[in-house]
């Protein structure tokens, strides 16, 4: 297991993320592919967890839509996340 972890070290990428935590309202912006476009998308709500560590670590955001809740986790590590504010 301490390879594994040595080696991730050595070869993930490592993003610069900017610190949050539970209870912190944030915007995520990511990027969408549909068909031969791309865009970006927001999604703003509040940070409910965040899990693991290194580049296999998680955050779950939670929106109001209208009545309903809506989750998201959203991996840290992800190409598809271009910032989280």
């Amino acid at each position: 297991m301490d390879k594994i972890k040595q080696l991730e070290k050595e070869w993930a990428p490592v993003k610069q993320t900017p610190d949050f935590k539970a209870g912190d309202t944030i915007t995520v912006h990511y990027r969408i592919s549909e068909g031969n476009k791309e865009r970006i998308q927001q999604y703003q709500g509040v940070v409910i967890q965040r899990k693991g560590s290194g580049s296999t670590a998680t955050f779950t955001v939670r929106k109001m839509s209208g009545a309903v809740g809506v989750e998201r986790i959203f991996p840290i590590a992800s190409p598809s996340l271009t910032r989280s504010k």
